[in-house]
């Protein structure tokens, strides 16, 4: 359905935005900064939760649901590191990927 559609068309964008900011734009500090590879872990939770799920929409929702977990906890390893930016973009970021999840879930629920 079209909420299945939508989540993975959001949840697609997010992992094209996280890769763009963290390459682009630097959303951790300077480069080598160690926080770049807890972000890209993110993004591979991600991908192994869609793999785990079968990419059906429950199995979906939990990887989302997974990787906004995963996010924040980037965010906080960001903020531990000084980057103020990074954390606040981590928050912004794991709202997203936790709205993504209740796409995936409800059309699970369909």
């Amino acid at each position: 359905g079209g909420a299945c559609r939508l989540g993975f068309a959001r949840a697609i964008l997010l992992g094209l935005l996280l890769v763009w900011i963290g390459l682009a734009v630097g959303v951790s500090g300077g480069e080598g900064n160690r926080a770049k590879a807890v972000f890209a872990g993110v993004l591979l939770v991600g991908a192994i939760g869609a793999l785990l799920g079968q990419l059906r929409a429950a199995g979906m929702a939990r990887a989302m649901v997974a990787t906004g977990i995963a996010q924040l906890l980037a965010g906080g390893y960001a903020l531990a590191l000084g980057s103020m930016e990074g954390g606040m973009l981590s928050g912004a970021f794991a709202a997203l990927w936790f709205t993504s999840a209740a796409l995936f879930r409800k059309a699970a629920l369909q």
